[in-house]
């Protein structure tokens, strides 16, 4: 590894080119990649720890703490860490089920009474700042716990050590699986059931927070991309999508994160839209109130799965195939191949009469 990468201004790109790079393609391969070349670059990283730890094996007793490290993107934590989180409180029924991670998305299960929270933020910053997580997590670990790790970027992907390694489980859900075409949320419930033995977890949201009044029946829409322009589709779809969606219901829309997302929806809504400018929590509690979830790849179409909500999911910019078999909710979902905003949109008008 060039030393000029991992020093700033390069630190983003090292992250958001090179490690999303290997890992967003759930090759096994470039997993064991990921693990050689990072090992040399984390200060305290442990190859030969990765490399056992990566295999599943049985938890062992019955601890009275059982600490969930976060995904720390908030799609992640439904898709993943929550198939993780009900799989231990069926394993551990007296045991504390701990979320370590940042607080927005703790609030997306902080309404279960069964978990506590222990607030760890990610800061995507320097190389110090990203690896400072990893200390925050070791004081939590003690010889009263288990640590189960769903691929935590707190944990750089399992390279850090966190506590003892016979009470440490890591969920590598870049190479698990293999070549199959299996989602993220079935793996993570066949490696919980190869760990725990509970058969049948699935992705669950308990959200807290904010509540706005809503009309009986409506839409919730999330044209967020993550800063992500490859996930969006050229204009005028977004516009089109709105007046085509306002036919069949009220429309409640995420601003998302503001600024340019926010100007964005505002523009492209009809004049009877309904946003919302809060928490992702909150938008969570509408999505699991509505009658239909409209959105690109992000974070709500996990929730609405999650939920049970019927979904239509416009799905652009994967990195390869396999990504997006990883990454599909379960639900009606638009693999775009070609960005066209009128084939797109034609795509969608299918997909509304499929769901009558």
């Amino acid at each position: 590894m060039p030393h000029a990468l991992i020093e700033e201004p390069c630190t983003r790109a090292l992250f958001g080119v090179l490690v999303e790079g290997l890992s967003d393609r759930f090759e096994p391969a470039l997993a064991e990649c990921y693990a050689r070349l990072f090992s040399s670059v984390f200060p305290g990283a442990d190859l030969a720890w990765y490399g056992r730890v990566r295999v599943p094996r049985m938890v062992a007793g019955d601890p009275p703490r059982a600490i969930v490290l976060s995904r720390v993107t908030l799609g992640a934590d439904v898709a993943v860490t929550s198939v993780l989180m009900a799989a231990a409180k069926r394993r551990f029924p007296g045991a504390q089920i701990v979320f370590a991670g940042p607080r927005k998305n703790f609030e997306v299960f902080g309404a279960d009474p069964r978990l506590t929270h222990a607030p760890i933020e990610y800061r995507r910053g320097s190389l110090r700042e990203r690896l400072s997580a990893w200390d925050e997590v070791k004081a939590l670990a003690g010889d009263d716990c288990v640590i189960i790790d769903a691929d935590s970027r707190l944990t750089q992907l399992g390279l850090l050590p966190v506590g003892d390694e016979a009470r440490y489980h890591l969920f590598d859900s870049r190479a698990y699986g293999g070549e199959s075409e299996t989602s993220l949320p079935e793996l993570a419930a066949r490696w919980a059931e190869e760990t725990f033995g509970v058969v049948g977890a699935k992705p669950y949201v308990a959200p807290v927070g904010e509540s706005m009044r809503l009309p009986g029946s409506y839409i919730a829409i999330s044209l967020g991309v993550g800063e992500n322009p490859a996930k969006r589709i050229a204009d005028p779809f977004e516009e089109e999508l709105l007046r085509m969606l306002a036919a069949h219901g009220p429309l409640v829309i995420d601003k998302g994160a503001g600024g340019e997302e926010a100007a964005r929806v505002e523009r492209a809504a009809p004049g009877n839209a309904t946003f919302w400018n809060g928490s992702f929590a909150g938008f969570a509690k509408i999505i699991e109130g509505s009658s239909l979830y409209v959105g690109y790849d992000s974070a709500g179409q996990h929730v609405a799965a999650a939920c049970g909500v019927p979904l239509i999911s416009v799905f652009a910019g994967s990195a390869s195939p396999r990504m997006f078999a990883r990454w599909r909710p379960k639900g009606n979902v638009i693999r775009v191949e070609n960005p066209d905003p009128a084939g797109v949109l034609a795509e969608v008008r299918a997909a509304l009469l499929d769901l009558k």
